[in-house]
């Protein structure tokens, strides 16, 4: 009888242990949403550049600086840039007086083409009287062959120095202009050693201290605005598509606890990070927090749907294949929203229904 009564006690805790957990649809306010991890940064943030090498002369600015559009932030200091402008500028006058000064190339040219003429003139009065007399049978042929020749020769010169000019003027003008272009590069490469803001707003870092070498491929410092600030989220490949413009995003920084910010999408980056298998995507606040340091890391969710009053059930009652187990066996449903912890029921089974969780 002992033994019997046993046997019943296992059987009862057996069953009790296997029964499952059941509960009823309900009807509720369901908001669908994509999570993202958040970074604050300043708006219109940069890292400043300079543009030649060189030795960094002077800090102009400390960290923490506000600074206004062109001020000036380095004073870099190399001596080629320098040479190389005073050596332009050598060839720059040089090219001037080659084609504009008293003693030229071209003035001498055109003294040539004067007494060319001069030449000219005198052959052809020559050659003319001699035709004339020819034509009257008076003189000998060797006399006016000579003086056509002459005149042939000094009229072929006149124009070879003609041509001169001209191909000597188009060569002193295009060294002109070259000379001109070397030496208003070299002035724009001796301004550029002085490092200036794009933009109106605050230093957040300074990289670089005097003396230290400097080039082109290394940043100097990171300015941004100083009163307005966004929020960077990093979103997964598999819910970029589900992303637009002006979607309602709620924050949640580490640094203020508790409280949610809300704000709006205001931008998408469409290139994807390779390395993290994310897209960038970034947010206004619509009411900004007082103190705010770029960094600043939270959380946010992306709202893609919002329903006032749905059916659902809690997702560990539904299983791979879309179904729920009911009194009557596994029933097909049709989902809609959902979020971390409820899914949307739209059709298959009513608020009336008991549903089992599955194991």
């Amino acid at each position: 009888m002992k033994n019997w009564s046993y046997l019943y006690l296992i059987l009862f805790l057996f069953a009790c242990s296997n029964k499952q957990e059941k509960t009823l649809p309900k009807e509720r306010a369901l908001t669908e949403s994509v999570y993202a991890s958040a970074t604050v940064q300043p708006d219109s943030l940069y890292q400043v550049y300079a543009i030649v090498s060189g030795l960094i002369d002077t800090n102009l600015i400390e960290e923490g600086d506000l600074v206004s559009k062109d001020q000036h932030l380095f004073q870099i200091i190399n001596n080629t840039p320098k040479l190389n402008t005073q050596n332009a500028q050598f060839a720059l006058n040089l090219a001037q007086e080659n084609y504009r000064g008293s003693a030229t190339i071209l003035n001498s040219i055109e003294s040539e083409i004067e007494a060319a003429k001069l030449k000219l003139k005198n052959d052809s009065i020559n050659y003319f009287r001699q035709k004339n007399l020819w034509n009257q049978n008076i003189g000998s042929k060797a006399q006016y062959d000579n003086k056509k020749l002459n005149y042939e020769l000094a009229s072929n010169q006149l124009k070879v120095l003609q041509n001169k000019l001209n191909r000597t003027k188009n060569e002193l003008q295009t060294a002109l202009k070259q000379a001109q272009n070397k030496y208003q590069s070299a002035a724009i490469t001796t301004k550029d050693f002085t490092v200036n803001s794009k933009i109106n707003g605050k230093v957040y870092a300074l990289y670089k201290e005097p003396g230290e070498i400097v080039n082109s491929m290394e940043p100097l410092a990171s300015i941004g605005s100083a009163k307005r600030f966004i929020i960077e989220l990093l979103v997964d490949e598999v819910d970029i598509v589900r992303i637009t413009l002006n979607q309602e995003v709620l924050i949640n920084l580490d640094a203020y606890n508790d409280i949610i910010f809300k704000g709006k999408i205001s931008k998408i980056y469409p290139k994807k990070d390779e390395r993290n298998q994310t897209f960038v995507v970034e947010a206004n606040f619509n009411e900004q927090p007082k103190v705010l340091y770029p960094g600043l890391s939270g959380e946010a969710n992306i709202i893609i749907a919002k329903k006032e009053k749905v059916l659902t059930i809690p997702k560990a009652y539904l299983n791979d294949n879309n179904e729920v187990e009911t009194d009557d066996g596994f029933v097909a449903v049709k989902t809609g929203l959902q979020n971390m912890d409820y899914i949307e029921i739209l059709s298959g089974i009513s608020k009336d229904t008991f549903i089992y969780k599955q194991n």
